[in-house]
């Protein structure tokens, strides 16, 4: 079996700068999990590592949709898959790194067996959403499916769509049943990492990386997407996004924009913290080991060490 390395946490913990560290030290490839690195364009405000931070390590699964185009995890699933295939083809360490949690769940764990898509049930709540807006329906989701809830922003119409549209099918929250398949086996040999910092520590970080992506032409980033895409492309609904659309087309003033975006980051942190804590351990299975801590002590000698000894028994 494939053994891979993943490396978890919320936005701004320092995912990627301990995953190159790792990738350099243990002969690897990334392989991203962040669910806006994909767009071609959304560079700045995801973080995306240019080519210089990079220092030709390779790395898989950055900008392969247009802004318009759609993903979920099972077709990150399938996309990470044939990385991983082609890198341990190659004699290299798989490294995927991102904070998407469903993905990474959906790569380790596999997909999880629910029925299709019902188009009356899924035309009722579509409707009911244009009439009183995603936030209602997600308050109703809280209410029947807290864990959903926890992991989708309550403007995420299609993923709360989908959620309602699960219980209503099978009368069980799609949170419980995706709780209940994470305690299956892990489909690699996996090495979890799960980068953890307190709360007080994170927001700064988070203050301070939004001001070096505005300071970097973040705002000059969005007018020119926006000049190629419209203002209803899917990836302008993310984090960061949403809130420049919002100075740039409807006037929001920018210390307010900045405001809304610190604000937005620390929320979508804060689930990302919960969705990681609650996620299912690898310990117990043959190869797997689970791992949590800071990232400074991801990548000290003895966590590599560790690392190594997990890669070569």
């Amino acid at each position: 079996m494939t053994r891979l390395l993943v490396i978890a946490g919320p936005t701004a913990s320092g995912k990627t700068a301990a995953a190159l560290t790792l990738a350099r030290a243990l002969d690897g490839e990334l392989v991203g999990a962040d669910s806006v690195q994909v767009y071609r364009g959304f560079d700045v405000g995801s973080a995306k590592p240019t080519a210089e931070e990079l220092g030709g390590v390779p790395h898989h699964l950055l900008d392969v949709l247009d802004p318009d185009g759609f993903i979920d995890a099972v077709i990150y699933a399938q996309l990470a898959d044939d990385a991983i295939a082609e890198i341990a083809a190659r004699g290299r360490l798989p490294i995927v790194v991102g904070g998407t949690g469903l993905w990474i769940r959906a790569l380790v764990r596999g997909l999880l067996d629910v029925p299709a898509p019902d188009p009356v049930i899924r035309a009722s709540l579509e409707a009911e959403i244009d009439r009183r807006g995603s936030p209602a329906l997600h308050a109703r989701l809280t209410e029947v499916d807290p864990l959903a809830a926890a992991a989708i922003h309550e403007n995420d119409a299609f993923r709360i769509v989908r959620a309602l549209e699960i219980f209503k099918q099978t009368g069980v929250p799609a949170g419980a049943l995706r709780a209940a398949h994470a305690l299956g086996a892990p489909r690699y040999e996996t090495f979890f990492a799960t980068l953890e910092l307190d709360a007080a520590e994170l927001l700064p970080r988070i203050e301070a990386r939004t001001d070096a992506m505005l300071a970097a032409g973040w705002v000059d980033e969005v007018r020119g997407l926006l000049a190629r895409w419209p203002r209803g492309a899917r990836a302008f609904g993310s984090v960061g996004y949403r809130q420049l659309v919002e100075h740039l087309c409807d006037g929001v003033p920018m210390d307010e924009t900045r405001r809304r975006i610190v604000k937005a980051t620390r929320v979508y942190a804060r689930r990302q913290r919960t969705w990681f804590a609650g996620e299912a351990s690898v310990e117990g299975h043959p190869g797997c080991v689970d791992w949590r801590g800071r990232p400074d002590a991801l990548v000290d000698e003895p966590a590599l060490e560790a690392l190594r000894r997990w890669r070569e028994r």
